[in-house]
């Protein structure tokens, strides 16, 4: 138990690591497309995607602390 625990915790870092760098792309782009055509008034296709990045992010590092309790409930 404790070590399908501690894979499901590093399979979540990863999703973690490369949700996070998909969301900082995403916003690099779009802050470059902001920048090269003056005023932007709505959200862009590459805003949309950031925010969706950036919640994948926030939703798997919850689901990792979730892990983490359990692993932590298991060894005691």
């Amino acid at each position: 138990m404790q070590t399908f625990l501690i894979i499901v915790i590093v399979a979540l870092m990863v999703l973690v690591v490369i949700s996070l760098i998909r969301g900082i792309v995403a916003f690099m782009q779009s802050t470059k497309i902001d920048l090269q055509s003056g005023e932007q008034v709505d959200a862009t296709e590459m805003q949309l995607k950031q925010n969706k990045a950036m919640f994948a992010r926030i939703k798997y590092q919850a689901l990792a602390v979730v892990a983490l309790a359990i692993l932590m409930a298991v060894a005691n």
